[in-house]
């Protein structure tokens, strides 16, 4: 995918443009940016951009709040969106922020003289650096940061409106989330709701029925049944995180109960209902396969240790849905990917200050996979009816422990030769350290490659290129 960027500037005032053609009409290309969940989806994954405040849906007046870092500091960016015709164009201005001024314009116009559907995205933006004219000695940096920043925005634009186009082109479904809030979940949610579904969540709070919440308690075995109305694809995520605190007996409770328990209950209570959802996309884990060292598929026995086991079990807690006729599918999910969150932001501060490296003896299997091929095999899992069961979300070039860090290292452009001896490992995360650090499994994708999902990053270097430094992997 190319996209065209230039710079211009008179005086203390700068422009920036990047302008990119999609094969999807202008009405589709402002669709997708005009619904909830694409800041979300636009959000660069290589910087640590929070979301203080989203205004929702797209509408002139609305303001949206964002926490920047600026170097070593943070900083709150208030926008406001100041025009906005569907089809056409929107656009939005700082309040206050980073910049002495900023606005935006984003346009999306249909492309002439061509008989398929294309469109051309049109990014504007005119802005002044900080103290004007001091401020102008970051202008450069600032520059090189807009550059990269679109490319990356144009090209993610683009590959979720291929993703859509390719498995969900004519259906429109309405999905019930479960773990909505946490680092799948809420990728997950901006990523259906950008391709047109209707998203409703079950959470343990009080729900904000405008935001299409719903109530439900897996502990207390109570669920608001209202949410099912009419739904047909139900995503359950949720459950405790399986690396956030070192094992006890009681964490260790509790990942296995927060997964069974709550995976039972969805299970039992959409079997009751008269009008069924088509499928359920439960969660489950390489885990399944326990310490291997050959390659495994989808088709491999379980194998033993405890995250074998409560893999299992978890698996067999959808089981009153199965024998309602509902078609259930277990992606087994492997090491997600993302600088926001889980094992690659914990490896990232050690192998930043170039002390990272093998564990143990660096031979452990890593199963990973990109956070947003991980949502288009979710969406695969979902539309395609003939999945059916377990598949492993799972990247198609699982690698060695030892792999994974030298490639990461090379990335970063630092060292890669500090080991993490295993009785290391096992002082300082404990129980935990034997079946996350030290074991580990090469599981392929075999029912993904052989249903012809398309993965958008498939080898390890390119997938981390792109998430810690904004470059797009080869077209694939």
């Amino acid at each position: 995918m190319s996209v065209s960027l230039s710079h211009d500037r008179r005086g203390s005032d700068r422009s920036f443009r990047a302008e990119s053609e999609f094969p999807v009409s202008a009405e589709t290309l402002s669709e997708w940016h005009f619904r909830p969940g694409a800041l979300d989806r636009l959000l660069p994954p290589w910087q640590d951009v929070r979301v203080v405040r989203d205004a929702g849906p797209m509408r002139v007046g609305a303001e949206t709040e964002l926490s920047v870092p600026i170097g070593p500091i943070r900083r709150l960016w208030k926008a406001r969106i100041e025009e906005a015709v569907p089809g056409e164009r929107f656009v939005d201005v700082q309040l206050s922020g980073p910049f002495g001024a900023w606005r935006h314009e984003h346009r999306f116009e249909p492309v002439p003289g061509v008989t398929e559907p294309s469109s051309r995205l049109v990014d504007e933006v005119r802005y002044r650096m900080p103290l004007a004219p001091l401020g102008d000695l970051g202008a450069a940096l600032a520059a090189r940061d807009l550059d990269r920043l679109f490319r990356w925005r144009h090209w993610r634009t683009g590959m979720d409106l291929r993703r859509h186009r390719e498995l969900d082109s004519t259906s429109r479904r309405r999905v019930v989330v479960t773990g909505s809030s946490g680092l799948i979940g809420r990728q997950l949610v901006a990523f259906l709701r950008t391709g047109g579904h209707e998203v409703r969540t079950l959470v343990r709070r009080d729900p904000d029925r405008e935001q299409g919440e719903f109530r439900w308690n897996p502990d207390a075995g109570s669920i608001d049944a209202s949410v099912f109305e009419g739904v047909d694809t139900v995503v359950h995520l949720a459950g405790a995180g399986i690396a956030d605190q070192r094992w006890t007996d009681d964490r260790m409770k509790l990942i296995r109960d927060s997964r069974i328990r709550s995976t039972r209950l969805l299970a039992e209570s959409l079997a009751e209902l008269e009008s069924r959802p088509s499928v359920l996309l439960s969660a489950s884990a390489p885990g399944y396969y326990g310490h291997r060292e050959e390659t495994v598929d989808d088709t491999s026995p379980p194998g033993e240790g405890w995250l074998s086991e409560v893999s299992v079990d978890w698996e067999r807690a959808a089981d009153p849905a199965r024998a309602a006729g509902i078609r259930v599918v277990h992606p087994r999910i492997g090491i997600v990917l993302t600088p926001r969150g889980g094992a690659l932001a914990k490896m990232l501060p050690p192998f930043r200050m170039g002390a990272g490296g093998r564990v143990g003896d660096g031979r452990q299997g890593m199963s990973w996979i990109g956070l947003d091929d991980l949502l288009g095999s979710l969406l695969k899992g979902i539309v395609d009816e003939g999945m059916e069961g377990a598949f492993n979300a799972t990247a198609p070039n699982p690698v060695s422990q030892m792999e994974f860090a030298g490639t990461l290292a090379r990335v970063l452009h630092r060292p890669s030769f500090m080991p993490l001896p295993a009785f290391a490992a096992k002082a300082v995360f404990g129980r935990m350290a034997e079946p996350l650090l030290l074991e580990g499994v090469r599981a392929m994708p075999s029912t993904l490659i052989e249903r012809g999902f398309r993965f958008e990053a498939p080898v390890l270097e390119d997938c981390l290129e792109m998430l810690l430094n904004g470059t797009p992997p080869p077209a694939v």
